[in-house]
């Protein structure tokens, strides 16, 4: 097969619109789900069921830990066996139930005592949310791998998980948008916060999840990789040539400094209840004061959604005409100074309206490195099937996977450590009744510029970080071209199968 049939193969597209559609619903059941856990944990469990801090802290902690296990095996998993229903496709259907089932009992308390902590109490949130953890890695890592075997076309893989990661996002969005719009219907019950996020829970799980299955239904596994098998004398194993990738593990130091990008979600609801900052009138009841953290909280999740998906809209333009890397270090270093500008601004006015503008820029960064950082992942693979002969897909899109929950948990860990910081007692404020507006709405000044910040400067810092790898990444350009198109070569002569 000569390079210029390569060239040609390499422009061909293999899935058609149908299926590309398929997959991208899928992604939005994904994200119906994942965002319950991803933007709320951390207020349910710190303000519904008030929970000690450090022990929130070392859950998070501990199961990163376990993941750090876990991602990488569920990788090894995929890559070593495949079925008669493909490689990848079983996945979601397998897993789709337990998903929606431990979504549901993470957000719904079964009938534990939260006034006075049972040990049993604790030890339920450790179990569920840890089960969680590693039933969700077991969908996640084959269903973002597989772009990787629908097409090996790389434009047309970087298209298929753009077109999935905005239509997840929009799947997150309408997650994140619930509470704060069922907050409004409850706002006077004494248990607000828990009817809403039980609304969430149920509601997501049960359409996110049967969404999810159609990417066992509906797509196709078109390249045909063989399964591993037992190393050679000499030949380096799948983590020795994950972890020699250079390309790889720039993006993946990248991805984990990047853990800023979640908090403007996460932090949203904890902004909402202790900055100060407020809409319209200051609230003076109870129910005035839960308005008014769905309507801070609704404007914060809003700026974070249009500029997310904004940037997400406008990628497949801007991959036609610049490099992935050069996409990802201007976002993020604009994301770093619209972050500065709002916490300057938001801090002298005292008007979170004012602050909509920059926060919207410092939103850009969400959708960029969602989408980005996962085609780039992709090159990668792709070269290092060019330079090892091997492709080690599953155990590739796991560091991605890894990646996502350090970001969460690192984000959820700051969220915490805020509240120790500023020596803010959430167990105090709960058992104030009515006082609680009083009390939340008159902390002092360090208290709600520590809250504040982390929705502006924290995620800002994070953004600079997240750049710095990426100066010394260099699969761009000629490179990238030339790994690419002798790729497809190669592949020809190695005999690896690719269906129409």
């Amino acid at each position: 097969m000569a390079k210029t049939d390569a060239v040609k193969s390499a422009d061909k597209k293999f899935v058609p619109k149908k299926e590309v559609r398929a997959y991208a619903i899928a992604a939005l059941g994904q994200g119906l789900v994942y965002s319950c856990m991803s933007s709320y944990i951390t207020d349910y469990y710190m303000n519904v069921l008030s929970l000690n801090a450090m022990f929130v802290i070392m859950l998070m902690l501990l199961a990163r830990v376990w993941d750090a296990i876990n991602d990488p095996m569920m990788g090894m998993i995929v890559d070593r066996r495949s079925t008669k229903f493909g490689r990848m496709r079983p996945y979601p259907l397998i897993t789709a139930i337990p998903i929606a089932a431990l979504t549901i009992l993470m957000f719904v308390n079964p009938g534990f005592d939260t006034q006075n902590k049972s040990i049993w109490l604790y030890v339920f949130v450790a179990v569920v949310y840890v089960a969680w953890g590693m039933i969700y890695t077991a969908s996640d890592v084959p269903f973002w791998s597989m772009p990787n075997v629908m097409t090996p076309n790389p434009k047309e893989r970087g298209n298929i998980i753009s077109y999935g990661k905005t239509v997840g996002g929009i799947g997150s969005a309408v997650t994140v948008a619930l509470p704060i719009i069922v907050g409004y219907f409850v706002a006077g019950m004494a248990n607000a916060d828990v009817v809403k996020y039980a609304v969430m829970a149920i509601s997501m799980s049960l359409i996110g999840m049967p969404l999810f299955t159609l990417a066992t239904f509906k797509t196709k596994e078109r390249i045909q990789i063989p399964d591993a098998q037992k190393k050679a004398p000499g030949e380096s194993g799948m983590l020795k040539r994950i972890f020699t990738c250079k390309p790889l593990m720039l993006v993946v130091l990248s991805g984990m400094l990047s853990f800023g990008r979640y908090m403007l979600q996460a932090a949203a609801p904890h902004v909402a209840r202790y900055s100060g900052l407020y809409v319209g009138k200051k609230p003076e009841t109870l129910a005035e004061y839960n308005s008014n953290i769905s309507t801070v909280a609704l404007v914060i999740q809003i700026c974070a959604a249009v500029g997310m998906f904004g940037a997400m809209l406008f990628l497949p333009k801007l991959y036609k005409k610049f490099e992935y890397k050069h996409i990802m270090i201007v976002s993020c270093l604009g994301g770093f100074v619209a972050s500065c500008v709002t916490i300057v601004v938001g801090w002298t006015t005292k008007n979170l309206l004012l602050c909509i503008p920059f926060m919207l820029i410092s939103s850009i960064p969400l959708g960029v490195i969602n989408n980005v950082s996962f085609a780039m992942v992709c090159d990668c693979l792709d070269f290092m099937e060019w330079k090892t002969g091997f492709r080690n897909t599953g155990l590739g899109s796991a560091c991605q996977s890894f990646v996502n929950k350090i970001g969460n948990a690192f984000a959820t860990v700051m969220i915490i450590g805020m509240y120790m910081i500023i020596d803010l007692d959430v167990a105090t404020l709960n058992s104030k009744a009515e006082s609680i507006v009083d009390v939340a709405m008159n902390l002092d000044a360090l208290q709600n510029f520590g809250m504040f910040s982390l929705v502006t400067i924290v995620p800002g810092l994070s953004l600079l970080l997240c750049a710095i790898p990426l100066f010394f990444y260099d699969l761009t350009g000629k490179k990238k071209e030339k790994v690419f198109t002798e790729l497809a070569v190669l592949r020809k002569e190695r005999g690896v199968e690719i269906e129409e």
